[in-house]
């Protein structure tokens, strides 16, 4: 005797209910894409509440170039290579303006602890690595401003800069990929140290040293091998040099590494970055 055949799920009429394609879930890597996006949206937003804060973090890059950047390029001491020093800087203001605010993303994580909204993300079902890609999206988006400005300030001052869109394409991806690396090591922070004070305090020292210790304000070439190790190993610096070969004409790093090898470093480190926050954010709700 055959067993009974399973009954057919059936609707609020009786009727049963027929399975189709579109009622499969996604797949997880397109779930997980567009979980990161929903985030990085959200993070976006924020700007609406407060659009002077790109106003006043822009006032940073502006005195390098027209104070620090002017001084040195009359003094002429540094070597860059046969560019003008002011061309040469412009790049590492560049980077150092997406580093200062992607260092600092990580506060807003513990704002958000403290108003319980971490709580809530962790009880949904969205995945912890679309929470830290998500915010870290959302930061590299808000640095794009911030590296228009420092660029049409450049223009404004006599920078020579390759304007092509190839190129101004190639310097979006390399900022929101740099913005990446720093958001993801500034949520790593805030998981640590759980802390407004604290955070705003490691932040500051990790700056630092991050800044001057890269190819950002002078070349390698200068440095002690010590300090050349160190720079070979900061995702600054690789950052600095693709910025450099996409928009300074007749640029050649010193290091001699290319836009493939920038960009593969960064990828590189924004999936390691990325895995080590997921798995310590659950940790920040603590």
């Amino acid at each position: 005797m055959k067993p009974p055949r399973p009954a057919e799920p059936a609707n609020a009429s009786g009727n049963p209910i027929q399975a189709s394609v579109g009622d499969a879930p996604r797949a997880p890597l397109v779930s997980l894409v567009a979980k990161t996006l929903a985030i990085g949206a959200m993070e976006v937003r924020k700007l609406r509440h407060d659009p002077t804060e790109l106003a006043t973090r822009a006032v940073q890059p502006v005195l390098w170039l027209l104070v620090f950047g002017q001084v040195m390029s009359r003094g002429r001491v540094i070597d860059t290579g046969g560019a003008p020093y002011l061309d040469f800087l412009t790049f590492g203001i560049l980077a150092q303006s997406v580093l200062f605010i992607a260092i600092f993303n990580g506060i807003s994580v513990i704002w958000e602890r403290d108003l319980g909204i971490v709580h809530k993300l962790l009880a949904s079902p969205t995945p912890r690595a679309a929470l830290v890609l998500g915010k870290s999206l959302g930061g590299g988006v808000r640095t794009l401003v911030q590296a228009a400005v420092v660029m049409v300030l450049a223009l404004a001052i006599g920078v020579h800069l390759r304007v092509d869109p190839v190129s101004i394409a190639g310097v979006a991806f390399f900022v929101v990929l740099g913005a990446a690396v720093f958001s993801s090591f500034s949520l790593i922070i805030a998981c640590i140290v759980k802390t407004r004070e604290r955070f705003m305090g490691v932040g500051q020292v990790l700056t630092v040293p991050l800044f001057f210790a890269s190819n950002a304000i002078y070349p390698t070439s200068l440095m002690p091998r010590a300090l050349q190790i160190v720079s070979e190993a900061n995702p600054l610096s690789y950052q600095v040099d693709a910025l450099r070969r996409l928009l300074l004409p007749g640029f050649a790093s010193v290091a001699g590494s290319g836009l493939v090898l920038d960009a593969a470093v960064l990828a590189a480190a924004v999936v390691v970055l990325v895995a080590l926050c997921a798995r310590l954010y659950p940790d920040l709700a603590r």
